[in-house]
């Protein structure tokens, strides 16, 4: 991305001021957030986030130069001079395919920028589309003694890997700044600004990439994403390590250690859903079975999104007997997991809780603000959209056909099955003066980088 305060030369305007704030301790202890009152409320409209941001860096002197590899001989000199490196950031552009086969891949990547932190630093820009051949990256990308870069790296692996390219010991800063600053205010443009004092211009960022020849301030645009990744990475590096060392991803991670049937709700953006994970399981599960398998599976899994997810299923399973297990992640570090601690304890309408979520009215993220505001309402009954029942599911359209599935109408109930009906035996449903369970907002896992 291009920044729009560029001069002619391409040089920056200093931010005003050094940081001389200490760092940043996890946000169970917030700084400058008042004390929660019994009649706090929070406010839908506030987006801000509230406790104190270190001042930003003195943003960089001068543009990174940057270079086009369009041929495999300059190909072949980056990988040589990647290898020499031990932070790299990467980016890449592409566009959507429509006209294609069904096996074909949806994305088509049409550059790849990146970046290497050295003592003279650069950009490199590569042309995926007029370079066939793109497998000498490998080598790098699979190196674990280089840390990869990205700023939202769900789209980015998945176009990667369409041309043989996966990248090992990741780190991704959007993740990263969602757990300190929550998803409204995770995005590049929004980081940039408060971490270097700098703004970026996007106007360029729905362009046809495939266009040849691509005009150099497209390429210029193309190449600030990645050495803007790099100063990102610096800021919050130095005042957020609790966060950038949480979603470092090792290159020999080994396989979480959970039940087969958990794994499926882990996936990011559409995991499965509880209910239907619980019903693919070969035999009939035993309720406390499942109990012990999310136990395990939230001591097994350590990132932020995942947690999320998991907390998400233990609600939608109204798994009452785990509230004791999800108390303590109102005060984890990560925004994910303490919002979406919030509304699973209100969605099991765990009233033990309900003094620590009142806590979170004044958390300085507005999304965990919001989901504690949104756990009170399903502990008090309102604002409930649907209930979490065990669902009928019926498929649609032609016989045999997958991937079309709908609840089934209130008016043809299905019948339980016997695993459901035992669940439900051993944990007793709510009095008649409690109304039925709420339904969870969407999770906190944030979308996908808008392309």
């Amino acid at each position: 991305m291009s920044d729009a305060g560029d001069s002619h030369d391409g040089t920056h305007a200093a931010a005003a001021g050094s940081s001389d704030l200490p760092v940043d301790d996890p946000p169970s202890q917030h700084r400058g957030v008042p004390e929660p009152s019994d009649d706090a409320v929070p406010s839908a409209e506030d987006h801000a986030y509230l406790a104190l941001v270190p001042a930003p860096l003195p943003a960089p002197a001068h543009r990174t130069p940057w270079a086009l590899v369009d041929h495999p001989a300059a190909l072949a000199r980056l990988v040589t001079r990647l290898r020499a490196a031990r932070i790299i950031a990467i980016d890449a552009e592409f566009v959507q395919i429509y006209d294609r086969k069904p096996d074909d891949p949806p994305h088509r990547l049409a550059l790849l920028q990146i970046a290497a932190a050295a003592e003279d630093p650069m950009s490199f820009v590569i042309d995926a589309l007029r370079i066939p051949d793109l497998t000498p990256l490998q080598g790098p990308l699979g190196d674990a003694n280089i840390l990869k870069l990205f700023h939202g790296i769900g789209a980015d692996a998945r176009v990667l890997a369409t041309r043989g390219l996966v990248a090992r010991r990741t780190l991704d800063l959007e993740a990263v700044s969602r757990s300190v600053f929550g998803q409204r205010e995770s995005g590049l443009q929004a980081m940039l600004q408060r971490a270097r004092g700098i703004y970026l211009d996007k106007s360029l960022q729905r362009s046809d990439w495939t266009r040849r020849p691509l005009p150099t301030a497209m390429l210029a645009y193309a190449a600030r994403d990645a050495e803007m990744t790099l100063a990102l990475h610096e800021w919050l590096t130095l005042y957020y390590p609790w966060a950038t060392a949480l979603h470092d991803v090792p290159a020999n991670e080994p396989p979480l250690d959970v039940a087969e049937w958990i794994r499926p709700l882990l996936e990011a953006g559409r995991p499965q859903r509880a209910d239907l994970a619980v019903a693919e399981i070969q035999r009939a599960p035993d309720p406390m079975e499942l109990v012990a398998d999310l136990r395990a599976g939230l001591a097994a899994v350590k990132r932020p999104g995942q947690r999320a997810r998991l907390l998400r299923a233990i609600a939608d399973l109204d798994l009452r007997a785990l509230a004791p297990d999800i108390r303590p992640l109102i005060a984890a570090p990560a925004a994910e997991e303490r919002g979406a601690a919030a509304r699973a304890l209100g969605r099991l309408r765990d009233r033990e809780s309900e003094p620590a979520v009142r806590a979170l009215f004044t958390d300085p993220v507005y999304d965990v603000r919001q989901a504690s505001r949104l756990a009170l309402a399903y502990m008090n009954g309102e604002r409930v959209a649907r209930s979490i029942a065990p669902r009928s599911i019926a498929p649609r359209g032609r016989p045999g056909a997958r991937g079309m599935w709908t609840s089934g109408g209130a008016d043809t109930p299905a019948p339980e099955a016997a695993w459901q009906r035992a669940l439900r035996a051993r944990f007793p449903a709510p009095s008649p003066d409690v109304p039925s369970e709420a339904a969870s907002p969407d999770s906190s896992e944030a979308a996908e980088k808008d392309r």
